[in-house]
């Protein structure tokens, strides 16, 4: 009865050790009173679960970059749209909308990606304010 006890005691301590990787909702991380619309070039593109992120560098008026990083919806739900992982490649120019993260960094929603010829593909979840699933919830 004490190596039961031992061994649980031990998986439970290693469980503690161990990173913790959460999968938040939008309202969680993001503020819907804080639309972002950036213009600039993709510089990575990581097409990971839980969700995929790209990197925009966008210069400002007066010559600085700045660097976003912006969250799309999961690999699977992207693909299940037709949106395949080669659609934003790294050196693409794009304007990018989405709401910006709560704590005011330059971490972003990417909810809809814009091509310069103007083709358009929706990268979020779904769940933030204007998509159509988010509407069929009100």
């Amino acid at each position: 009865m004490n190596a039961r006890i031992l061994s649980a005691v031990a998986v439970a301590g290693l469980a503690a050790c161990l990173p913790v990787v959460a999968h938040h909702s939008f309202a969680a991380e993001y503020d819907a009173d804080k639309p972002v619309k950036v213009t600039g070039v993709v510089t990575k593109v990581e097409w990971l679960n839980p969700h995929i992120w790209f990197y925009v560098d966008q210069k400002t008026e007066d010559g600085k970059v700045v660097h976003w990083a912006f969250s799309g919806g999961a690999p699977g739900q992207l693909m299940r749209r037709g949106i395949m992982k080669d659609v934003i490649q790294p050196g693409m120019t794009v304007v990018v909308e989405g709401f910006r993260a709560k704590d005011g960094s330059n971490n972003a929603n990417g909810s809809k990606v814009t091509f310069p010829d103007g083709r358009m593909v929706f990268t979020a979840s779904g769940n933030e304010p204007g998509s159509e699933s988010s509407e069929k919830k009100n």
